[in-house]
């Protein structure tokens, strides 16, 4: 099946139009996010991180990090280091100016790189946060099987992300919301209605629930779980290597 993508007659692959995609709304992405979310994407963090809390991961990997804001709420776990990956050079540079402002650049590393080939040896961390960003991945299994191989064993993945309300009415809200307010909202502020297109088509394309628990087991992951949060908007999802 041909992956869900944001400028669909690109002949781009799928990550070069991400990085096209995060590089053109990088400067409204915060703005955005917290319009959009009404301000409850922080309580998502929140809760995701607080799954790590009686782990104390001292040597954190946050994938697709974007503009580091969950790298900085992993900072409430205290570890001794942090490093956060993207492909996007522009979500990035935003990102290294908020570690300026608080002060944490000598705890949060960032750098460019694909989520798909990530430049760390095996086993090298204690735990493996995505935010946002397993939708984004090319290839799911491939994305999987990376930061499997770069968690140490007995290490923890957390994953936030999005997914389909299934109780009315949330449902029929969510449905219309995000058809129809996203993409306007996302034209207007972002001037990039694709990536606000690609957001709600992302979503229905997603395996969330148990099929992501499924995916998470075939590749090879244990102690799989879940929790749906916000009426099921986001699934913050918890494994093991």
């Amino acid at each position: 099946m041909k992956p869900v993508t944001p400028y669909k007659h690109s002949q781009k692959s799928k990550h070069e139009q991400i990085e096209v995609m995060f590089n053109n709304i990088a400067p409204k992405y915060d703005l955005l996010n917290g319009l959009l979310s009404f301000g409850i994407d922080k309580k998502w963090r929140k809760t995701a991180v607080s799954m790590l809390s009686s782990e104390r991961p001292k040597h954190i990997l946050d994938i697709a990090t974007g503009t580091a804001d969950f790298a900085i709420s992993c900072m409430k776990l205290r570890p001794t280091k942090i490093i956060g990956i993207d492909i996007s050079a522009k979500m990035l540079a935003i990102g290294r100016e908020k570690l300026r402002k608080l002060d944490l650049e000598n705890h949060i590393q960032l750098m460019q790189g694909n989520s798909e080939n990530l430049p760390f040896s095996d086993n090298h961390f204690d735990a493996v946060t995505v935010a946002f960003g397993v939708r984004n991945f090319e290839n799911l299994q491939n994305g999987l099987a990376e930061i499997r191989r770069v968690l140490k064993p007995g290490g923890s993945l957390i994953v936030l992300e999005f997914s389909k309300p299934k109780k009315f009415p949330v449902k029929q809200f969510y449905a219309f919301y995000s058809n129809t307010v996203l993409p306007l909202a996302g034209k207007i502020i972002s001037r990039d209605k694709a990536a606000y297109t690609y957001l709600p088509d992302s979503i229905k394309a997603f395996p969330a629930g148990y099929a992501f628990l499924k995916e998470l087991e075939k590749a090879q992951f244990t102690d799989t779980i879940f929790r749906p949060l916000t009426f099921g908007i986001t699934t913050v999802y918890k494994a093991k290597k």
